[in-house]
């Protein structure tokens, strides 16, 4: 069975993600698989599961707040919400294989 491919604006969302770091780590949040889940609707609404690497994250009060004003400045945006979530936990078995390569995980 063959996954549907993204929508443009779904596109868009995902490469802004991939400019935002962990401050930490050098490699995106979207590589580095802080992103659980993207919903992105006709009407330009975006809802979106995160996590960080762990729970006491120095940006934990912060890096949400900064992909949701970066997805909202998309255009075709209308709506952009982020969870916070720690459910499974991060670990470096979520990360794309390039990150892992990048880190040395190879």
């Amino acid at each position: 069975m063959e996954l549907p491919t993204p929508s443009g604006l779904e596109k868009q969302v995902i490469e802004v993600l991939k400019t935002i770091y962990d401050p930490e780590i050098p490699v995106d949040i979207y590589e580095l698989g802080l992103i659980y889940h993207l919903t992105v609707c006709e009407a330009g609404q975006v809802y979106l599961q995160m996590t960080l690497t762990a729970p006491g994250c120095p940006v934990a009060g912060s890096l949400p707040a900064e992909v949701e004003t970066a997805v909202r400045c998309i255009p075709g945006v209308t709506e952009a919400v982020v969870e916070l979530v720690w459910e499974p936990a991060w670990n470096p078995a979520l990360m794309s294989e390039a990150a892992q390569l990048k880190l040395g995980f190879f």
